[in-house]
């Protein structure tokens, strides 16, 4: 199975296929936490253990968030701080696409060093947030410790192998990076533990702190900067370039093992090339906040945007990106919306938009009806013209690759990869090569988050370079005075990416408040249930196209680890907690990660999650 076709849906169809005979073998697993990601996410799967074949798959977002209703009515300026908490690993990626949105709906520009900053500090939030996924989080699949349970000979193979990149990385054997991927022990995994505190401490020194730092608005950030600033921020990032040639190479060992020792590991986590992007890292130069303009400043960026289908870049244009999505609640939690009229027939640039798209969407939670036939996730399901699509890091590479649109002294996109010119620290200078894989898989999203570790420290090196000349000339200034509409309708909408890809923030304003807002994540996308055409989220094809590879005896020994190896590549960013409290602090709703429901209410009353927290914001 390895297309849009090959999905199982959720009514169970797969199934009612299956001979009487072969529906004995089928087990059902249900994996609830999935541990070792950002949040709340369950994943069940109906497996044939004898056929060593998923059969069926659901991806279950657990905890309703509601950040769209607790904007409602709300100064626009509070978007910015009240979305950052939408997630703590992606501590800042909220606050600058929310202001990004505001530039654009209020409209307001920021000033070249202000345009930097936020790459800095954003390209620096990278650095800590993909150092983290690798080798604290999807890395312990791969550890020794792991594989001496599951995949015992495997683990013998690798203590022999040597490995090719041993005089970068410092691992003479692939064993050995597996020894160092052992959860709270490897060399490894601590090692990863202070670089990511070092890329923290360069995003706070840009964007004041970190996570969710207060310097971010419209028109810029607030941040003081100065020589001292990048002095301090560079001291860090040279140290960077080496951590970037070694995990590259590192993975690059560790994959290739995999693909060449264990024979159907080609399959674990694949997917369709269908890809979405919304780029990254602004050009001060050419960005000027306005959608009619979205596709020149968008094409600008040191990470293009653009849209992958089966392999083919379609489209690099924003305003196609963004006429071209729309939001699906068939299986989720939420009611349809489309009863009332549209809000916006067309974009600002005059294209048409779905009745499904994010400027016409409306949050009405609906936690009923769960059955894998009916509703099972509080995850929305997006679709780019009727395609899933799935975002990370190897998109972000695979769509600027094949793009050739970024003209970078030290990124240098080739049509079938990309090369990355590391400056020399105690490693000597180094060019990398990402090549544009030949299929997607678990492999290729890790091999891709390694590569993009070198992406973000170029990026940081450009910004430094661009940042001193811009002192020396005396433009230091880094925010531009903004004002808030009283009177009018004001549409804005943020395009940028957190660590795992795609993000947007759509908001409307009416008589200077918010009207509506809403955020599209890269998780959105990954963990989308089945949409209204039958194509089942990327999670979920990537399961049922994993072939069960580990050592097991019997069902009370099977692990479901192939599995989660391939989940985990996609590096799930999943609601963490739902805690919302009143200025008296006696209204509370908070949800168990062991279940599946959606803590919809605070009492015996037993209201809907929409009145609850309508109410609970108006006592506020």
């Amino acid at each position: 199975m390895t297309g849009d076709d090959a999905a199982v849906h959720p009514d169970g169809a797969g199934l009612s296929e299956a001979d009487p005979e072969r529906d004995q073998q089928l087990h059902d697993i249900d994996i609830d936490p999935v541990t070792r990601v950002a949040g709340s996410l369950a994943f069940h799967a109906n497996v044939d253990l004898e056929e060593r074949t998923v059969r069926e798959a659901h991806a279950q977002a657990t905890l309703f968030r509601g950040y769209e209703i607790i904007l409602e009515g709300r100064d626009p300026r509070d978007a910015i701080d009240l979305s950052s908490r939408a997630c703590g690993v992606c501590g800042a990626v909220h606050s600058i696409c929310s202001s990004m949105a505001l530039e654009m709906a209020l409209p307001v520009e920021p000033p070249p060093m202000g345009v930097w900053a936020r790459n800095m500090g954003q390209a620096a939030a990278f650095l800590y947030d993909n150092s983290l996924h690798l080798h604290l989080l999807a890395g312990p699949d791969y550890s020794a410790a792991m594989m001496a349970d599951t995949n015992p000979d495997l683990l013998a193979t690798a203590r022999e192998t040597a490995a090719p990149h041993a005089d970068i990385h410092g691992y003479e054997t692939v064993g050995e990076i597996m020894e160092g991927l052992n959860p709270l022990e490897g060399d490894l995994y601590l090692s990863a533990l202070e670089k990511t505190r070092d890329a923290r401490q360069m995003a706070s020194l840009m964007l004041g702190k970190y996570p969710h730092p207060s310097t971010i608005a419209p028109g810029g950030v607030t941040t003081t900067l100065s020589r001292s600033s990048f002095t301090q921020f560079y001291t860090r990032l040279d140290d960077m370039f080496d951590w970037a040639k070694q995990v590259a190479y590192l993975w690059d060992d560790l994959m290739d093992f995999m693909l060449e020792e264990q024979s159907g590991f080609e399959h674990v986590g694949e997917h369709p090339k269908n890809m979405i992007g919304t780029g990254v890292y602004d050009d001060p130069d050419v960005y000027n906040a306005r959608y009619e303009d979205a596709d020149e400043w968008g094409n600008a960026r040191l990470a293009t945007p653009g849209v992958i289908v089966d392999g083919e870049l379609v489209t690099t244009n924003l305003t196609e990106l963004d006429m071209g999505m729309e939001e699906f609640v068939d299986h989720a939690y939420y009611e349809d919306w489309t009863d009332e009229a549209v809000p916006f027939e067309t974009s600002p640039a005059g294209d048409p938009l779905s009745p499904y798209h994010p400027w016409n969407k409306e949050t009405r939670p609906k936690p009923d009806g769960k059955s894998w036939r009916e509703r099972y996730t509080w995850g929305t399901a997006p679709r780019w013209d009727r395609h899933t699509m799935e975002c990370c890091p190897h998109a972000r590479l695979w769509i600027t690759a094949l793009a050739e649109e970024v003209d970078n002294p030290f990124i240098r996109p080739t049509g079938d990869g990309i090369e990355f010119d590391l400056p020399e620290a105690e490693l000597e200078e180094m060019t990398l090569r990402w090549d544009v894989p030949d299929r997607l898989n678990a492999a290729e999203r890790l091999r891709g988050k390694a590569y993009a570790l070198a992406h973000h420290a170029l990026v940081c090196y450009t910004g430094f370079i661009e940042s001193l000349e811009l002192l020396k000339q005396g433009e230091d200034a880094v925010h531009n005075e903004f004002s808030i509409p009283k009177r009018g309708t004001q549409r804005g909408v943020g395009f940028w990416e957190a660590g795992r890809g795609f993000l947007t923030h759509h908001l409307t304003l009416e008589d200077g408040l918010i009207d509506n807002y809403q955020i599209v994540t890269p998780s959105t996308w990954n963990s989308s249930p089945t949409g209204p055409f039958g194509q089942s989220g990327p999670f979920e094809v990537g399961a049922m196209n994993t072939p069960i590879l580990e050592d097991f005896d019997g069902e009370e020994d099977f692990s479901a680890i192939d599995i989660l190896r391939g989940v985990r590549s996609f590096d799930p960013c999943m609601p963490c907690t739902v805690h919302m409290y009143t200025a008296g602090g006696d209204d509370v709703i908070s949800e168990n990660v062991t279940m599946t429901t959606c803590g919809c209410s605070t009492g015996s009353d037993d209201k809907p999650a929409e009145v609850t927290l309508r109410e609970m914001l108006a006592d506020d």
